[in-house]
């Protein structure tokens, strides 16, 4: 079969590579549909690395994918041949103690599709993966639907870990695919303004699409000032979305007192800075994203039944073999980017 692999910095082959072999019970085999390109795939495609996750060349990255089964161990019930399904790209072990504890995001031997040192990635025409990776689609989602599930998990799971949403005043910094996903994931909650900020004017006018209270762009903004005059006793809650210390002190400055910061942006760098003094005082709840649990289904579910609507996300497409456009249009936020998909 053919993959798409990073061979060094922003260098990207067609290699030809051994097909997967189903070997275990509950393997199934995956005949890739469609890949949606994240901002972990950019990072390790322009640095090379994210934190202690160092790619050895070559590598195949990508995680955010559909496709369709062709081949199922002798005990996989969950799907069969022909079943269109979304990837959870997680495979946990199951008995460790994070796992014995609903926390498989966080298991002690997790492998993570285009993971350095764990497993290989899904920019390939197929791929193996356990069977409770595997989610069947509702007849009326696309493979996109699919695809997008895994960021839109994110968003799900961020906005739990949140608490409570109903007539608080939120504001997302970082309105990228994962900031998207938050705030589809938010407005059901029935929030009583959501505040958006991102550097990119295009993003920003996909919010206003989603009607959201107010966008700001901090270049050419004061966004702290602006926030803080439309409510001037501050903000419940702020999901930092862009991984940027720029974001967490705007966040730290707009909250109210008592109010709570939700990190999931993924930063370049190794350690964030806080306010000492306006965090204590205020006594902000601090909360970190680590990817999701058990938000798979949940998504595909509030996709299905038409609570959240997905169709702003994907802006443009590009065939399996010009892979490395996307990847390069993604890294430079180029024509409006929101979500490349790659089609098999």
């Amino acid at each position: 079969m053919k993959a798409m692999m990073l061979t060094g910095i922003r260098q990207m082959e067609m290699r030809e590579v051994p097909d997967p072999v189903i070997r275990g019970a509950h393997d199934v085999k995956i005949k890739l549909l469609v890949l949606g390109i994240c901002g972990s795939d950019i990072h390790y495609y322009v640095s090379g690395r994210i934190g202690s996750q160092v790619v050895r060349y070559p590598f195949t990255v990508g995680h955010e994918c559909a496709g369709m089964v062709v081949e199922t161990g002798p005990a996989v019930k969950r799907v069969k041949k022909g079943d269109i399904i979304a990837v959870e790209p997680a495979m946990w072990c199951g008995t460790c103690d994070q796992c014995m504890a609903g926390r498989q995001h966080t298991c002690r031997r997790l492998k993570f599709l285009g993971c350095p040192g764990q497993a290989e990635g899904a920019l390939s025409e197929y791929i193996l993966m356990p069977e409770n990776s595997c989610f069947p689609l509702p007849s009326n989602l696309s493979a996109d639907h699919g695809a997008i599930s895994e960021p839109l998990s994110i968003g799900v799971y961020s906005v739990k870990k949140a608490g409570l949403i109903d007539n608080k005043d939120i504001a997302i910094f970082g309105f990228g695919p994962i900031g998207m996903s938050v705030m589809l994931a938010v407005k059901p909650k029935h929030p009583s303004s959501i505040f958006v900020t991102d550097l990119i004017d295009s993003r920003l006018a996909i919010a206003e699409k989603e009607k959201v209270f107010w966008t700001g762009n901090p270049q050419k903004k004061d966004i702290v000032k602006d926030i803080l005059h439309a409510k001037p006793y501050g903000l419940d809650l702020v999901f930092e979305c862009c991984g940027q210390q720029d974001a967490v002190n705007q966040a730290v400055e707009v909250l109210k007192p008592g109010g709570r910061l939700v990190i999931v942006g993924i930063p370049e760098f190794n350690k964030w800075t806080l306010d000492v003094d306006k965090t204590r005082r205020k006594e902000i709840s601090i909360q970190f994203i680590r990817r999701q649990v058990n938000c798979v289904e949940d998504s595909i579910s509030m996709m299905a039944d038409g609570t959240i609507d997905v169709s702003n996300m994907a802006t443009h497409r590009f065939r399996f073999e010009r892979a490395k456009e996307a990847f390069d249009l993604v890294d430079g936020y180029h024509d409006g980017v929101m979500k490349a998909m790659i089609d098999f």
